[in-house]
């Protein structure tokens, strides 16, 4: 699977990442966990 997404959602996800301290391991954790809290949400 490959995603496409804008330079702002992309610094976004970085700026998340860099707050995280290591919670997210790498872009495509960052990418899953997202998901999975978007398909949780009711």
């Amino acid at each position: 699977m490959s995603i496409t997404l804008d330079e702002e959602t992309i610094l976004a996800l970085f700026e998340k990442m860099r707050q995280s301290r290591g919670d997210l391991r790498s872009k495509s954790h960052a990418v899953e966990m997202a998901i999975k809290s978007f398909v949780e949400a009711k």
